[in-house]
């Protein structure tokens, strides 16, 4: 979300502003730092980033701060960093214009209405496409700050997603990634008196229609919307990627009722067994939050358990972090750090072990690997249908082409093969 942000705020000042992008702060008039707030550890580093820019600027150019720690912090921003030029929220990216020309300027209003909002083109990977579905949240999970700096959920019109993905398609992007908090509520609520009768499975299903689309990805879905028809459409629409995140956040009942996530550790783990009985080959992935407020050891051995069954293929998982407005922040029953850091060690132990088991198995298999980026290393780089990130020898004529990979040395967190044709 934040990748699609930032090219939002470039395509906008390029078109409206003459700015170009370049890669030397000391050569930029406007230094522009996009946030996050989900964790306290980025919000932190903000304040160092700033000052090292500042630093490093060249006399009378601008710094400014967009994304949800801006709506998070707005005017304290301007008090613990002066030399800061503009501050703008998550929810006001179209406004970036009139940002860089006011004096100071502050927009941080969670309430606004972009979801109609037809931003200018910019992409950083001509070959892969994120595409924004809706903004905002309007789940009240108790450890997240994201409603407080996104605001409400709206699902964008159905027909700016439909053409937007056209006009990338056309222009090279086989691959559309969809965006949102909680994609598959999409179509849940539209902005004003807008009324579109369609929900996520059809969305995938009209973009899937595009001819010049050959892959679609999404992210985030929430467990408590993993339907059947979801997984219907998952399953047998071919375009749609084989990989599916799924934010576990714990395995505990009783924590996830405290987390008021919505749905159980039953629940969660017959979706994602039910995916993997009908796509064997799926990727699925996940978030966990270790430590929250009042985990027992019985509720810790609980996750482990789901991450024992499911068998992750990637686990993003982090220690508690108390976020400001968030319920969970007050909970009196705080877990000590050092517990937290030694159930998170566990955890990375028994996922290292699945993931070498993983691994092993994926030992000559072929895979067919969309190439889209060229790493430093000289090696074309790109993505299997279930998510894996594979890396073979080749040459830039391959970008944006799908190829056979056999699989010669599989690793934990990249697989490298040889191009069979």
């Amino acid at each position: 979300m934040n990748v699609r942000d930032s090219e939002h705020i470039i395509a906008e000042l390029r078109d409206k502003e003459s700015y170009v992008l370049t890669d030397n702060p000391k050569d930029a008039d406007l230094i522009l730092i996009n946030t996050c707030s989900v964790r306290e550890k980025p919000v932190h580093k903000l304040f160092s980033e700033i000052g090292h820019y500042h630093k490093k600027k060249k006399k009378g150019a601008k710094i400014g701060v967009c994304g949800c720690t801006a709506s998070h912090l707005g005017e304290e921003i301007f008090k613990r960093a002066p030399h800061v030029s503009f501050v703008l929220g998550a929810r006001n990216v179209s406004k970036i214009s009139k940002a860089v020309n006011t004096e100071r300027y502050l927009d941080i209003d969670i309430d606004y209405d972009e979801s109609a909002f037809a931003f200018k083109d910019f992409r950083n990977n001509i070959y892969k496409a994120y595409v924004n579905i809706s903004i905002g949240c309007d789940k009240q999970c108790t450890y997240c700050i994201v409603p407080h700096t996104r605001g409400e959920e709206l699902s964008i019109p159905p027909e700016l997603i439909i053409n937007e993905a056209r006009k990338a398609a056309k222009n090279g992007a086989k691959e559309i990634f969809l965006l949102g908090q909680n994609v598959n509520n999409y179509g849940r609520r539209f902005s004003g008196s807008l009324n579109h009768n369609i929900d996520f499975p059809e969305l995938l299903n009209r973009i899937s229609e595009i001819e010049e689309v050959e892959r679609i990805r999404f992210t985030s879905p929430h467990p408590l919307h993993m339907d059947d028809k979801f997984i219907d459409v998952f399953v047998k629409n071919p375009k749609v990627c084989k990989s599916m995140h799924m934010p576990l956040q714990s395995g505990s009942t009783k924590i996830l009722t405290q987390m008021k996530r919505g749905y159980s550790k039953e629940w969660f783990l017959n979706r994602a067994l039910k995916l993997r009985e009908l796509l064997p080959d799926v990727s699925i992935s996940t978030d966990i939050i270790i430590g929250f407020p009042g985990e027992t050891q019985e509720d810790f051995e609980d996750t482990m358990d789901v991450v024992r069954q499911v068998k992750f293929e990637q686990i993003f998982a982090f220690k508690y972090s108390p976020r400001p407005l968030t319920k969970a922040a007050e909970f009196p029953n705080q877990i000590d750090s050092k517990v937290g850091s030694a159930r998170l060690q566990e955890l990375q132990d028994v996922q290292d072990e699945i993931l070498d088991e993983i691994s092993k198995n994926k030992l000559n298999k072929i895979y067919d690997v969309y190439i889209e980026e060229i790493r430093s290393s000289g090696l074309l780089a790109g993505r299997s249908d279930n998510n894996a990130l594979v890396q073979v020898e080749g040459d830039a004529s391959l970008l944006g082409k799908t190829v056979k990979v056999k699989i010669t040395n599989p690793k934990r967190l990249a697989l490298y093969g040889e191009i069979i044709f």
